[in-house]
């Protein structure tokens, strides 16, 4: 459209005087105008419509089928973009996403490849079952969410109730959604994960993978979800986002014939133990993991059923029967006493916390606080508040 006015202005600086010159090129703006208007009147309209223009065009491109490739001549260009996950309404992180993808896909037919970009929708994973789950039982805070954020009037909503349905409701909308913006999709290839051919493809790939030894077997901590029993990442999971993998190491302190496992971020402080710490109010267990015999609180009992070890429930021991009895330090030899403290969590580690008030101040204070209480009901007759400590480092 530019072409003319542009080549029309080198002609006329070229061969006219520069008032013919300028007279010229106002006409030639003029003229650029008029084609832009639509009209030879030169009038524009004095609002714009987007959506009058948009909805114009996109008609168009779905007349002319230029986005639904047919093989010939010309070189192939596939492109596809991270499906969206169908547990809502798309947002602007995926806008953002997808305009990556349709930029490159036009540009790419601009050079002139022959270019597919379908799309999909990612439907496998917990959280559609959980949402389905949710929906069925009318959580509040779900249909609050549903209702009032994604808009599903609650008639709708109700009838929501199975990942299937889930999946067909919001894929609709992802679809006019994305229509709507007018990416270059060609839809008529529009898939989802759960498609069969689709998992042909994903087995095929998985079997590729695995022929050529870069799909291995092996173990590896995971976290995972006790009410659906299996494992997952961020996006499976649909309440419980901050959930971490914590990588412990176990002390076993030994008792007798049992063993006193101790979860330490710092296990080169075990030359620094002096005693171990128990909740005397908590109920532990003694359970067989593999060989041996442990004592842990029942929390973490429920942990290790859902590890590589075997493990085997025998009896309940009380926390009180525990304190003032003596363990020995596995690395050191030493014999170590147990006491009581309130502050021990069932929920973390093992339920049993190994003592280092030299380098631990809340160990230090603990031992502390125990300056001139009677401990004589746990058989404890001696202050412990003068239990020597032991520095792992020597300083000027």
């Amino acid at each position: 459209m530019f072409r003319k006015p542009y080549h029309s202005l080198i002609h006329y600086w070229r061969h006219y005087p520069v008032e013919v010159a300028i007279f010229n090129i106002e006409h030639q703006i003029k003229q650029s105008v008029n084609m832009l208007s639509g009209g030879a009147s030169g009038r524009m309209k004095e609002r714009y419509n987007p959506h009058e223009i948009e909805e114009k065009w996109q008609r168009k491109w779905t007349e002319s089928k230029i986005f639904q490739p047919e093989p010939d001549g010309r070189e192939k260009f596939f492109i596809t973009i991270p499906y969206p996950y169908l547990n809502g309404n798309l947002h602007a992180g995926h806008t953002r996403t997808f305009t990556i993808g349709d930029v490159v896909a036009r540009y790419k037919r601009m050079l002139g490849y022959n270019v597919l970009f379908p799309m999909g929708f990612h439907a496998t994973g917990t959280p559609i079952v959980g949402l389905a789950e949710q929906i069925q039982k009318k959580d509040p805070e779900t249909i609050r969410v549903y209702n009032q954020l994604h808009e599903i009037p609650l008639d709708v909503l109700y009838t929501i109730q199975t990942p299937e349905q889930i999946v067909e409701y919001f894929s609709i909308q992802a679809e006019a959604a994305m229509k709507i913006i007018g990416f270059s999709i060609d839809w008529r290839r529009r898939f989802t994960t759960t498609d069969p051919h689709y998992k042909k493809f994903i087995t095929w790939q998985f079997n590729l993978l695995h022929s050529k030894n870069k799909v291995v077997r092996g173990a590896h901590p995971v976290r995972w979800c006790p009410n659906d029993e299996n494992p997952v990442e961020d996006h499976d999971i649909l309440r419980g986002e901050d959930a971490t993998i914590i990588d412990y190491t176990l002390i076993k302190f030994k008792l007798d014939g049992d063993i006193l496992p101790c979860a330490t971020l710092r296990p080169e402080t075990v030359f620094g133990v002096t005693n171990l710490w128990v909740n005397p109010k908590i109920v532990h267990v003694r359970v067989k993991v593999n060989s041996e015999s442990w004592i842990v609180s029942r929390e973490a009992y429920e942990k290790l059923r859902f590890t590589d070890k075997k493990v085997e429930l025998i009896e309940e021991v009380a926390g009180d029967e525990l304190i003032g009895k003596k363990v020995t330090n596995p690395v050191t030899g030493s014999s170590v006493l147990i006491l009581p403290a309130s502050f021990v969590s069932p929920e973390n580690g093992s339920g049993i916390v190994m003592s280092v008030p030299a380098h631990a101040p809340y160990d230090y204070l603990a031992l502390c606080d125990l300056k001139g209480k009677d401990l004589t009901k746990y058989g404890i007759s001696e202050d412990v508040s003068s239990i020597p400590l032991i520095p792992l480092i020597k300083v000027p």
